[in-house]
């Protein structure tokens, strides 16, 4: 199952990261998040090793929320060495999630 970060370990596991870190930001109520979870958990799983992935709940962390400027869920921004490197906005399908981590 894929880390739910709080604003703390966000700070730790992602912006103090060397690599790729994609954070998958949602809510609980978002029904196109519920719909992508499980391509993210797949796809957490097909790259362990290569790409980290988390999940920031906006509700619970609207500091992060409001610092990358999430305006909707999902939200998906993919982070390399610590610095937001490309993002984007919507439910997509497992071959998306794994052509934008690889860019």
């Amino acid at each position: 199952m894929m880390e739910s970060l709080t604003s703390q370990q966000f700070k730790e596991l992602v912006l103090n990261s060397k690599g790729r870190v994609l954070v998958d930001f949602s809510a609980v109520w978002c029904g196109p998040c519920r719909m992508m979870a499980p391509a993210i958990e797949q796809l957490a799983e097909e790259k362990a090793g290569e790409v980290a992935v988390y999940s920031v709940d906006v509700d619970k962390c609207p500091d992060i929320a409001m610092q990358y400027r999430i305006s909707a869920v999902p939200t998906c921004i993919l982070f390399k060495d610590g610095e937001s490197a490309r993002r984007f906005t919507g439910a997509q399908p497992i071959d998306v999630l794994r052509d934008f981590v690889e860019r």
